[in-house]
């Protein structure tokens, strides 16, 4: 088989070509995955097994077999600021060049599709996975969404636009019926992925795990078919989310092509049966497989090649995404920037253990990692700074002696900055918040610093909006969200005025 780049009617040739010589059984075969993050491979045909993998803010090319989402198994990669950063930014250009890098990491990797970016709308501040997607508003969804996927896949590296349709939690994901009227479904759940497919052609859409109006999102013709192939012109396939697929025919009927991960041969049997049973015409199977086939021509010489890139530069990226997408909610009296004549108490675990992504599949092992407090030792030198931890990041217990500490260090400084935020264990793929509140021990900890030293500033580390009851006893407040392995030095650049906060709020507060 040519695995050449060509033209599209080149492409079209081959794949003609190569429907011609498969078997039935062959045909079925490609519409499942051969394990957890790959296509299946024809050896007889030289049809290759392609590379998928997590990545909407990095790359998440795990290293060995099974499905695994902790940090630790996969390969290191420019971990970006998270899409609520990057789309606070309202930066076209910086979404373009995010994907394009990790389109450049993915190639050197071997990784031919990378899952992402998530474009659903933000219907609910409590949803646990907020931090993955861009905005509660579709137009700045749908346009951040279309630049980040024309930056991927201008490497040659395919997109998979996720998680279509109505994904706008995170409890009972995979059997909530989401039910909306036509105007609502058109102009808030639709529009965003509607952008995103007409302009930048994803190489694939993943469908969603929940029904919506009573049918499965991996059996919704009307959504996968009628909407999406024929109003909207998709030229690619649907990828399942992992685990999504229901009853595999009704599926591939509905529109369908890719059922992931790789569960067997049971659904390749299935289709087969179905087709010798006269229950599935064998013309809708060679439809899928046509685009299967197509992904494959187009996107295999994308990893064919050994490649490289430049991990300096990826890193300086995502500090400019970090200080674009970083909020400044409150600055009275003007308190920021910082000037290196005044003595700064520097109070928050956070500070110098960052949380500087959100948890769950998304994870992304990270190259390198900055934190606040040694960015601002380099640019001020130590003698101007004090610190003082505040509170243990891994609980949300109050302890007295950590907040008198820190109201100790606080008294003798000029300006306090704390940093204070959301933990893995508030904000997570697969659950969603209770509430809006910052774990107790930073709420108490900001009071009672604030009560001794009104000049506090406060940096906010989280995915999504947060109470802020304290907002009346502070100077300052600075939304961080959660900037990547860049964002300790964006944020010392911000306090200190060598970067400015740009980012404007992409969701309500």
């Amino acid at each position: 088989m040519n695995m050449q780049n060509g033209s599209k009617s080149v492409v079209a040739v081959q794949v003609k070509e190569l429907l011609s010589q498969m078997t039935l059984e062959e045909k079925a075969s490609l519409c499942s995955g051969q394990d957890f993050w790959h296509m299946k491979s024809i050896k007889r045909l030289d049809i290759p097994s392609l590379m998928m993998t997590d990545g909407p803010y990095g790359l998440r090319k795990q290293t060995g077999a099974g499905a695994h989402i902790g940090q630790g198994e996969s390969v290191p990669a420019t971990c970006f600021p998270s899409l609520v950063t990057l789309g606070s930014t309202w930066n076209r250009d910086l979404a373009h060049a995010v994907g394009h890098a990790i389109g450049e990491e993915a190639r050197a990797e071997k990784v031919a599709v990378v899952l992402g970016p998530g474009a659903n709308i933000k219907r609910s501040p409590l949803c646990g996975r907020n931090f993955e997607y861009f905005s509660e508003d579709p137009f700045l969804a749908g346009e951040m969404a279309k630049s980040h996927i024309q930056g991927l896949q201008s490497t040659g590296v395919g997109a998979s636009l996720k998680h279509y349709v109505a994904n706008n939690q995170e409890y009972r994901r995979m059997m909530i019926n989401a039910v909306i009227d036509e105007r609502a479904l058109r102009e808030i759940y639709l529009a965003g992925f509607e952008i995103a497919v007409k302009k930048a052609q994803p190489a694939t859409v993943m469908c969603a795990y929940n029904q919506v109006n009573g049918v499965s999102c991996s059996e919704h013709y009307r959504l996968m078919t009628q909407i999406l192939k024929e109003e909207w012109g998709h030229t690619g396939l649907v990828v399942t989310d992992w685990g999504a697929i229901n009853r595999r025919v009704d599926g591939l009927l509905a529109g369908i092509e890719l059922q992931m991960p790789g569960t067997g041969e049971s659904s390749d049997r299935a289709i087969v049966a179905a087709v010798k049973a006269g229950e599935l015409s064998e013309s809708v199977l060679d439809y899928a497989v046509e685009r299967l086939l197509t992904l494959i021509l187009e996107r295999t010489a994308a990893v064919a090649e050994d490649s490289v890139y430049d991990a300096a530069a990826h890193h300086a990226l995502g500090h400019k995404v970090a200080t674009e997408g970083a909020v400044l909610l409150k600055n009275t009296p003007a308190i920021l920037p910082l000037t290196d004549k005044v003595s700064v108490a520097v109070i928050g675990e956070l500070a110098k253990a960052p949380r500087f992504q959100g948890g769950g599949s998304a994870n992304v092992n990270p190259i390198q990692i900055d934190n606040a407090w040694d960015e601002m030792v380099k640019l001020m030198g130590p003698e101007h700074l004090s610190y003082a931890a505040g509170y243990d990041v891994k609980t949300d217990q109050v302890d007295p002696q950590l907040i008198a500490g820190a109201c100790e260090v606080a008294r003798t400084a000029d300006v306090v900055v704390v940093f204070a935020g959301l933990t893995d264990i508030y904000e997570c793929e697969g659950a969603d918040r209770d509430h809006m509140q910052l774990p107790a021990n930073h709420n108490v900890l900001i009071e009672a610093v604030a009560e001794v030293n009104p000049n506090t500033v406060v940096v906010l580390s989280n995915g999504s909006p947060v109470e802020m009851p304290w907002v009346d006893q502070v100077a300052a407040i600075l939304e961080g969200y959660l900037g990547g392995q860049a964002g300790g030095s964006a944020i010392a650049d911000i306090l200190y005025g060598r970067a400015n906060p740009s980012g404007k709020l992409a969701e309500t507060f």
